[in-house]
C-alpha cells in the first residue's frame, strides 16, 4: 500500500441562499434553500514513501481543500483517503503525530513568546523525547540559523525568519510526511534557496515524503520530479514534470552576443523575439532544429562573441497546457 491513498475524493460546501427583502428573510427562518459548491470532485492519486510531489493549480482549484482533507482538518463529502494507513478525519491525533504542516500565511508558533519557547511548548505537545529534541534542534539550528532569533518574539520576526522557524517546528517530532502550502511566499531569493535546500536535505537524509502546493513554479521545478495539476476540483495531469516539459516545452531560446549590431538579423528556423544592441534572442523548436544548426546559421551572417541557451520556464509551460489542452 502507498503511503498516501486518495480515491474518488470529493468535498462539497452547502451555502445558504440569501432571500431578497424583508419577507424573504422571514421565509428563510422557516425554509432555507442552499446552493452547492463543489471544491474537490472525485480526485484520485497515490504517493509513495520519500516522494516529493508538486500539487498545483490556479486559485480556487481545490488544492488547499485537498490538503485539509489529507491532514484531517476537513471531512470529505465522499470518497476515501488514507495517510500512513490512517483515515485522517477519524484519527486526527494519530495522524497529527505522523505529519508536519507549514501554511505560508499562518504560523503554528506562539505570537508573543520568544521563538525558543514555542519550540519547547511544541516539544511538550508532541511528547518529543529530550534526546530527539536536542538532536533535531542542533540540526535545524545549523542548517537554518535559528540561533539568530531564538530570543526574539515571533511577532517581531521577519517573514524569512518566521518561515524558517515554522518549517523547523513542523519537523520537530520527526514526521514521515510534510505538507507545505506556499512555504516560500513573500521570501527573497536567498531565503527561498535556503528553504529549498533544507527541504531537499530532509527528504534525502530522512526520507520524508513532501507534498508541496505553491504558485511559485520555480519551487516545483527545483524540488519535485512529479506534478499533480488540479483545476476546478479535478485532476487534469498526474505524472513526471520532465514529461510535461518535453511535450509542451519544445522551444528553446538562443541568446547571442554579436561582434557588432545587425538590426533585425533573420535566421532560418528561428524567430527573433528580442534584441538589445548586439544581443539577440532567438526562439526555435528543438524537435525541428538543433541548437548547433541555429548557431551555425547565425555565425554565417555575423561573428558570435558569446552565447547561451535557455530552457522554457515551467509557468509558461503550464499556461501552454491550459491553452492547448492536456
Amino acid at each position: 500500500m502507498s503511503l498516501i491513498e486518495v480515491k474518488d475524493l470529493s468535498k462539497q460546501y452547502f451555502i445558504a441562499k440569501r432571500q431578497e427583502g424583508m419577507w424573504g428573510a422571514v421565509r428563510s427562518l422557516f425554509h432555507r434553500e442552499y446552493l452547492t459548491k463543489t471544491a474537490v470532485e472525485e480526485v484520485s492519486f497515490s504517493i509513495e514513501t520519500g516522494e516529493m510531489v508538486g500539487y498545483i493549480g490556479p486559485n480556487g482549484a481545490g488544492k488547499s481543500t485537498t490538503i485539509k482533507m489529507l491532514t484531517g482538518i476537513l471531512v470529505p463529502t465522499s470518497g476515501e483517503v488514507r495517510v500512513g494507513g490512517l483515515v485522517p478525519y477519524q484519527e486526527r491525533q494519530k495522524n497529527a503525530r505522523q505529519i508536519g504542516v507549514v501554511f505560508g500565511q499562518r504560523s503554528q508558533l506562539w505570537w508573543d513568546l520568544p521563538t525558543i519557547e514555542s519550540f519547547e511548548l511544541l516539544k511538550q505537545v508532541y511528547f518529543v523525547p529530550d534526546e530527539q529534541y536536542r538532536k533535531n534542534m542542533k540540526i535545524f539550528t545549523e542548517i537554518l540559523g535559528l540561533d539568530e532569533f531564538y530570543q526574539t518574539p515571533v511577532r517581531q520576526l521577519s517573514l524569512g525568519q518566521r518561515m524558517r522557524a515554522d518549517i523547523a517546528a513542523s519537523l520537530l517530532h520527526n514526521p514521515s510526511i510534510l505538507f507545505l502550502d506556499e512555504p516560500t511566499i513573500g521570501l527573497d531569493v536567498v531565503a527561498k534557496d535556503r528553504m529549498r535546500a533544507f527541504i531537499q536535505e530532509m527528504n534525502k537524509e530522512r526520507g520524508i515524503t513532501v507534498i508541496l502546493t505553491t504558485h511559485d513554479m520555480s519551487d516545483i521545478e527545483k524540488l519535485c520530479k512529479r506534478m499533480i495539476l488540479i483545476d476546478q476540483g479535478r485532476v487534469m495531469y498526474d505524472g513526471l514534470l520532465s514529461k510535461v516539459k518535453d511535450h509542451f516545452g519544445k522551444t528553446r531560446i538562443l541568446i547571442v552576443d554579436l561582434e557588432r549590431n545587425f538590426p533585425q538579423l533573420r535566421v532560418e528556423g528561428a524567430e527573433l523575439i528580442r534584441e538589445e544592441g548586439v544581443r539577440k534572442w532567438y526562439r526555435f523548436n528543438k524537435e525541428e532544429y538543433t541548437a548547433a544548426q541555429i548557431i551555425n546559421r547565425v555565425s554565417e551572417q555575423a561573428e558570435i562573441v558569446d552565447l547561451s541557451l535557455e530552457e522554457p520556464e515551467i509557468d509558461a509551460i503550464i499556461r501552454q497546457m491550459y491553452e492547448q489542452g492536456f
